[in-house]
């Protein structure tokens, strides 16, 4: 009785709306004026944050302590709401209703099972619902359809002529390195460092995007996560390997098991930092352009000629509105560029 009550006070407001065609292909209506948004999952809450801070209601997960001070001040302590979407979902339609957005947004996959939730939760609701393709390539397309549903097209256009820079970027410096000249890189995931993402998934899309070689390639018969064996990893011996585990990134320079492969002898196992999210996946939003910025500087130094420094603290003034301090930057990039830990 209490979530039909809510749902007729909303459908009773009048609204001016607009059209607007999602990702799908889903023509949806949405209010004129867009000034509070659901976000469905932690990617969508990412590009929302980035977006229009403003406009975010709340968290999928409440931010830990350690990421906190990478997110500007006044977005640091609104509620966490739980998700629609994926594992986990634990946002009912009765929080969506007490929250009472102007729009709902999943960034993400756009097949039919998140088409046929979108539609289902905006019956229900009454509250329109845009999906927009998370694909790592269609960034610039995603960020000029999220500008255009937010009222800030001109946000929307900066943010994406700066991805298409840093596409083209790397794309004229992978134009002059054949593919075996690449380099071969393996993700480390877990304290054991033995998961890893197969070349064509979501998790290690950056890696291959900057012009990395994944070496956890079996020609395309598998995708996604998968366990490898140790006897695996040496058998492809990359010559890079990346981490966002602290405790294998602890362990791996004194582990016999892996001392005997390039990477490790050579130094070259960097720990990817994780505040305030991931720059590798965890979760795949915007959070990997700044990956991908780190992993061009990573594999190809004389070519990408950046300073991550900079280029961080160029990262997070636009896209997640902070301005780094000296101590905040040094504690993000402890070992982001591959000082082995003493």
């Amino acid at each position: 009785m209490r979530l039909l009550m809510v749902l007729l006070a909303i459908l009773a407001l009048p609204v001016q709306a607009r059209e607007i065609t999602d990702s799908a292909g889903r023509v949806v209506e949405i209010p004129d004026e867009v000034n509070t948004v659901f976000a469905a999952g932690p990617p969508a809450s990412i590009l929302v944050y980035i977006m229009k801070p403003e406009a975010l209601t709340g968290w999928p997960r409440a931010l830990r302590p350690e990421e906190r001070d990478y997110i500007a001040a006044p977005y640091r302590d609104i509620p966490e709401t739980g998700r629609l979407t994926g594992r986990g979902g634990e946002a009912n339609l009765e929080r969506v209703l007490e929250i009472q957005p102007d729009l709902i947004i999943d960034f993400g996959s756009v097949r039919d099972t998140y088409v046929d939730l979108a539609n289902r939760v905006q019956d229900q609701t009454g509250i329109p619902y845009i999906l927009i393709d998370g694909r790592f390539e269609n960034t610039p397309e995603a960020l000029r359809l999220l500008g255009d549903a937010l009222g800030v097209p001109e946000r929307g256009e900066e943010l994406a002529a700066d991805v298409e820079a840093t596409f083209a970027r790397i794309d004229a410096i992978l134009d002059d390195v054949p593919e075996e000249y690449r380099p071969r890189v393996y993700l480390a995931r877990g304290p054991e460092g033995l998961e890893t993402g197969m070349k064509g998934s979501i998790n290690t899309e950056i890696i291959e995007r900057a012009g990395g070689r994944n070496v956890a390639d079996d020609g395309g018969a598998t995708r996604g996560l998968v366990q490898a064996s140790m006897e695996q990893v040496i058998v492809a011996n990359p010559d890079t390997i990346v981490t966002w585990d602290p405790i294998f990134y602890d362990k791996v320079f004194a582990d016999p098991l892996w001392q005997g492969i390039d990477a490790v002898r050579d130094g070259r196992v960097y720990l990817s930092p994780t505040a305030p999210f991931g720059w590798i996946d965890r979760p795949p939003s915007l959070n990997r352009m700044m990956g991908l910025i780190w992993m061009a500087g990573l594999l190809y130094p004389d070519a990408w000629q950046g300073d991550l420094r900079e280029d961080t603290r160029a990262f997070y003034k636009l896209y997640y509105h902070v301005d780094l301090s000296d101590e905040k930057l040094e504690r993000l990039l402890e070992w982001a560029e591959g000082r082995p830990p003493m």
